[in-house]
Order: structure tokens, then sequence, then C-alpha cells
């Protein structure tokens, strides 16, 4: 590590000896704008962190996001309880953790849940076509959690798009959104209706089934399973499903494993990874919204950081 940087983390109460390089950028940019915002420094085990908030001022004010619709889509669905019934907000992490990517996803989607016909170009420019009309956009949500219909298991979708196709089809997108995480969590229990699923979608090659167990792929590969059994779902009306996982460019350690993810697939049709910048691209091409700014200030804006 560059003495410079270690003095500016070290500086700004970034310093963490366990983040790789992303990390650390990433954490140190969440210190600045912590600080531009003039919001007062949170603690992690009694010590001070840049990157976090106090609580409780951080869920009172909800000062971890960026403008005041985002914030009334997060009081309407995380702190509404009939609405966030069932979904797994991490707690305090969702109000004071400047890195987490919960936060990260309402950030990124909460204005567009709102306007939906921006949603609709955004989104269809990001599919190559395929997303003609955007319908709805939920957050956390799951079909159903521990469904044996599905994966049995907990898993869901950071954000799940219900859309149209050009034909008029019924379709969602299913999205993962990851922003300093580096997957090298430990693989969950493995489940025979894993493997079922597969098979049903005939999607990836049976030589590579052993890797998809395993990490970093198999989080990916289980979010992939929750899309292909919502599709063979019959029930549901639906004629087709995207999964997509959503990245900052800068983070390697998500680029190798999607990289490793994609080796494994026969049939490419209905996965996708998208960087936050491909994302953000996509929003100014369609006409820059004005909360844009705020967001790759926010996230993006790595210049701020010489080393």
């Amino acid at each position: 590590m560059p003495d410079l940087l270690r003095e500016l983390l070290l500086r700004h109460h970034a310093y963490v000896p366990s983040d790789n390089d992303f990390q650390r950028r990433a954490r140190l940019l969440q210190a600045l704008w912590r600080e531009e915002q003039g919001l007062p420094i949170g603690e992690h085990r009694g010590q001070p962190l840049g990157s976090r908030l106090t609580m409780p001022s951080a869920k009172d004010t909800l000062a971890n996001y960026l403008t005041g619709t985002i914030r009334d889509v997060v009081r309407a669905e995380v702190l509404d309880p009939a609405r966030s019934r069932g979904k797994l907000f991490s707690q305090p992490r969702i109000w004071n953790d400047l890195l987490s990517s919960q936060p990260l996803c309402f950030n990124l989607f909460g204005e567009l849940q709102r306007d939906l016909p921006l949603a609709s170009r955004v989104l269809g420019r990001l599919s190559g076509g395929r997303i003609a009309t955007v319908s709805a956009i939920d957050f956390e949500h799951s079909p159903g959690r521990g469904d044996p219909k599905y994966t049995g298991d907990r898993s869901a979708f950071d954000v799940f798009v219900e859309y149209r196709t050009p034909s008029g089809a019924k379709g969602f997108l299913g999205v993962e959104v990851k922003y300093h995480e580096d997957l090298s969590d430990p693989p969950a229990p493995h489940r025979a209706r894993y493997d079922e699923i597969a098979a049903s979608m005939g999607t990836f090659k049976p030589s590579h089934m052993a890797l998809l167990r395993t990490k970093p792929v198999q989080q990916i590969w289980r979010d992939h399973l929750l899309a292909g059994s919502l599709v063979l779902d019959g029930d549901r009306g639906i004629a087709e499903g995207l999964f997509a996982i959503v990245y900052p460019a800068g983070n390697a350690a998500c680029a190798r494993a999607i990289e490793l993810y994609r080796a494994c697939l026969a049939d490419t049709r209905t996965f996708s990874a998208w960087t936050l910048e491909a994302v953000a691209g996509a929003l100014r091409s369609e006409g820059t919204p004005a909360w844009l700014a705020a967001f790759d200030d926010r996230y993006l804006a790595f210049d701020k950081i010489t080393p």
C-alpha cells in the first residue's frame, strides 16, 4: 500500500487492516463523503470509523440516503412494518454503514421506482432491448423464502423489476448489487434442489457443476437459480427472466468472480453483469437526472483519492 494512501486512511479513520485495495479506496471515499456532508463519525467496536454514521441519528434522519424521494422509498419499503414483513434488511447497517450494498440499492434504484418511464428506458438500454416497459420495482424480494418450489433457502434479490417485453410478454429482472464485497464468504450448505433447478434450466456446463458449489461463485449461482426457478414455476405467467449482478468496475474481486462464473455457463441468455459505471452511463444517456451527480460523487468519484 502506498504510504500516502495509508496516511489518508489513518487521517480519515478509514484504515481497516483486512481490507483489500479496492475496499480501502471505497471506504476512504465514503469517509470523505461523510465529512463533506458534515455528518458525525460513527464507531466500530468502540473506535471511530470514517465509513460509519452515528446511531440512532442515522435512522432518524436517513442520512445514508441521497434524496428526499429515496428517503420516502426507504420509509415505505423498510420502515413500514407491513411492507417490510418477511424481508431481511440488515439493521443497523442499512442506516449507519456507508459501505453497505443495501443502502446503495435504494440510492441507485429508489428514484427509478418512482419514475418508471425512466426505469424502462435505462433498463431497456442495459438489457439490449429485452425490457420494454417496467411496471414495478421492489427491494429485497423473494418469490418464497424457504419454499421448496423455488430454491428452498432464504435467498432474495436485492432489487426485483417486473417488466413487459417488446411483444408484451411478462418478464422480470432480479438484481444482486455489490459495492465493496469480495464474494469471499464461505458457501452456503449445498441443497439437492439446486442441482434439480440447474438441470431444468439447461444453462450450466455439466463439467463445471462442482465449481459452482464453491466460493466465489456459489452466491451468484444461487441467485441465478432463484431466477431460474421463478421462470420454471408455471403459476405466474412469466415468459422470461433475467438475473444481473451490478458492481463497481474497480472491484477486481467481483470482476474475477464474474469471469469465473461466466466460464461455467453453456447459455448466457439469462445472466448479465453490469458495472455501476455502465448503469450510471445508461442514466446519463436517458437525460441525466439531477440526483445522478450526487450518486456519482458518493460512490464513483475515486479521482478524489490521488494515490
